[in-house]
């Protein structure tokens, strides 16, 4: 009877955690984006700085557990011309997934949009946090989309290769 007992205690704490680990994955971490997120920028072909660009109906999660959380919607009036004329344009870019709740962020439906060449992806900011990137894709009619991107350096880093005198010195603080 005592094995019935432990047996039933190990299938229920395993659900318990099972849960747990589900709810803080997709939920727990998650929270809207602080209120100085309230633009969206661009890297310009001209600076080393990015400027901001039109934008409104600017929603945003992030998480402080991970720098590559971060997902943001937006509508923007700037049309592609005038966009790939003056901001530095990305190639092979793919969204990262979002939380379902989080649901004017599709990432299939914009890398389908990538792929067709309805929509185009632009550098938003390099190193956010060490090593990783801001990337912002606007489709044709004006829906944008914001994530993070590991930089060339932050896959160095994370994987434990050398990164070079070409990467920045990460901030330990």
């Amino acid at each position: 009877m005592s094995g019935k007992i432990v047996g039933v205690f190990i299938m229920i704490s395993a659900l318990v955690a099972g849960v747990l680990l589900y709810y803080l994955q997709i939920y727990g971490f998650y929270e809207e984006a602080p209120a100085d997120f309230a633009e969206v920028r661009l890297m310009p072909f001209t600076s080393d700085a990015p400027v901001p660009i039109l934008a409104e109906n600017i929603r945003a999660i992030d998480a402080d557990s991970s720098p590559i959380r971060f997902r943001a919607c937006f509508t923007t009036p700037s049309g592609l011309p005038m966009l790939t004329e003056t901001y530095v344009g990305l190639d092979r870019v793919v969204p990262r997934n979002a939380p379902d709740w989080f649901d004017c962020f599709d990432a299939r439906k914009i890398a389908d949009e990538l792929k067709a060449g309805t929509a185009l992806a632009f550098l938003g900011e390099k190193n956010v946090a060490f090593g990783v990137d801001r990337i912002v894709a606007i489709t044709e009619d004006g829906r944008g989309y914001i994530w993070h991107e590991l930089n060339d350096c932050g896959e160095k880093a994370y994987d434990g290769t050398v990164t070079g005198e070409e990467c920045p010195d990460r901030d330990t603080n």
